[in-house]
């Protein structure tokens, strides 16, 4: 199942590259919603084989993803992977500059299943595909205002 997005954010473009390649901000986001973050990399700078496993409780289980950092390409690209033991799959993020205060990022993510109740899984997800969008597009639309809020508040230099 492929979803995609794109959301134009009035913020230059370094300026929002580095807010979604900040992984010490997302971990930190990921924990207040009350997940488990482990680092299971030994790179001393951000790149490439960056690894996270989460750990989170949904619908009643405990549930773990790898995230892995597939490709960075500043200020163009990021790129990432995630698997669990159901699903695998990729989200990617590519940053283009409108102007030199207007950046467009767009978003997509592939998830392909791996077991047989994975596969059922994400056929009743097509069929409730519009659904599925509105909220992938709403969760992205509210991210990129938050990073917008955020560049509006910051002191000028």
């Amino acid at each position: 199942m492929k979803l995609s997005t794109r959301e134009d954010i009035e913020a230059p473009l370094a300026t929002v590259f580095q807010a979604f390649a900040d992984t010490d901000a997302w971990e930190r986001a990921v924990l207040r919603r009350g997940a488990e973050v482990t680092r299971v990399d030994r790179l001393s700078t951000p790149g490439p084989g960056m690894a996270w496993v989460v750990g989170f409780d949904y619908r009643g289980k405990p549930r773990r993803v790898t995230v892995k950092l597939s490709q960075i390409e500043a200020p163009n690209i990021l790129a990432f992977t995630y698997s669990t033991s159901a699903f695998e799959g990729s989200f990617s993020l590519d940053f283009v500059e409108l102007s030199a205060r207007r950046t467009r990022v767009s978003f997509a993510t592939e998830v392909k299943p791996r077991t047989l109740a994975s596969r059922l899984l994400l056929q009743s997800m097509k069929l409730a595909k519009g659904k599925v969008e509105r909220k992938f597009e709403t969760r992205i639309a509210q991210i990129c205002h938050e990073i917008e809020e955020r560049h509006r508040a910051a002191p000028r230099r």
